[in-house]
């Protein structure tokens, strides 16, 4: 028996560096001296990426069961779902992977909201293979608060010296601008706040972008949008207690996060807050979806299947995820 949390870990597409990035992580020691991690995906794309990756001394148990799983460095439990066939070509897009990602996830989802599992960690999709797949959304986010019926949700981006959330994300940026309003700025700000205090930082610094360039600069630039859609948000939060300040201009906000004076920044766009972490590195960011009734973190890359199969697959970023997973989950665990 150990109180340590099970660590879903969805294997994403299957044609991309999932699998060998999985292995890569599960031959760590930190990795098992954190959690009890259990691989949700083809046991047999393991199996093929062991020698791609010089991890022949792993070896993959193949399971259907959570209570199966022997949790042990050196072994990789994986709940094996069995969908795809031995010779899929990795690097290819395909309805066969994007499906299969889909089907990982959604069992995942099953197992957390059963309490089989305390945190869901997501290896990359693609979102082609998954539209191909029969699948239309924007990416695992969407898909996570559909299975849970979440309605209020955020992404938020983790990386050693920066922490982003986002107001909106996979949408054009006219329809973003449409879609920030002051209830939703006040539920972000609000996730920020709660999800950060979980964590272990007690009061949190939290900043608020500007839509427009110098946050508008009192009606210089733009039509009112901060006036009119960000600022009640903000003062909302800030009565109720919330340590929040904004709108301020972007282009400088990102810089004074990194120097310390802000635990983490509500970017009002994709890429107004993406942009920032990937400069960080590709590797060193964690995706994490608040306001689910589960855990779930990411990496911040994507399939990359340019390189799949080729072992130099980094895998820094799911490592990291797989800790800030461990350090969001349940810490009253029985079993």
């Amino acid at each position: 028996m150990s109180n340590k949390p099970i660590v879903g870990i969805t294997m994403g597409d299957a044609a991309g560096v999932g699998p060998e990035i999985i292995l890569k992580s599960l031959k760590s020691e930190d990795v098992f001296d954190w959690c009890r991690p259990l691989v949700i995906g083809d046991a047999k794309f393991l199996e093929k990426a062991k020698p791609v990756v010089g991890a022949d001394n792993l070896s993959v148990q193949s399971i259907e069961d959570v209570s199966e799983a022997d949790f042990r460095l050196g072994n990789v439990p994986c709940i094996d779902l069995d969908l795809l066939p031995a010779d899929l070509p990795l690097g290819e897009v395909s309805a066969e992977s994007g499906d299969a990602a889909f089907q990982y996830l959604s069992k995942a989802i099953e197992l957390a909201k059963q309490g089989n599992i305390h945190a869901i960690c997501t290896a990359p999709l693609n979102k082609e293979a998954l539209h191909l797949g029969g699948h239309k959304y924007p990416g695992h986010t969407e898909i996570l608060a559909q299975l849970t019926d979440t309605k209020d949700y955020a992404m938020m981006l983790s990386a050693p010296d920066l922490k982003v959330i986002h107001v909106t994300t996979h949408v054009g940026i006219i329809d973003a601008v449409n879609q920030i309003e002051p209830e939703r700025v006040y539920n972000v700000v609000k996730m920020a706040d709660e999800t950060l205090k979980k964590a272990g930082n007690d009061q949190p610094k939290i900043a608020v972008c500007g839509i427009n360039p110098h946050a508008g600069e009192n009606g210089l630039f733009g039509y009112g949008e901060e006036e009119e859609k960000v600022v009640p948000g903000i003062e909302r939060a800030v009565n109720e207690g919330i340590d929040v300040q904004g709108p301020l201009p972007a282009d400088t906000l990102f810089f004074r996060a990194v120097r310390g004076d802000f635990d983490i920044v509500v970017a009002m766009y994709h890429d107004q807050g993406h942009g920032p972490i990937k400069v960080l590195g590709l590797d060193a960011g964690v995706n994490i979806t608040v306001g689910l009734p589960i855990i779930r973190t990411s990496v911040d890359h994507g399939t990359a299947f340019d390189i799949a199969g080729k072992g130099i697959a980094d895998e820094k970023s799911l490592i990291e995820a797989i800790r800030q997973g461990v350090e969001l989950a349940p810490k009253d665990l029985e079993s």
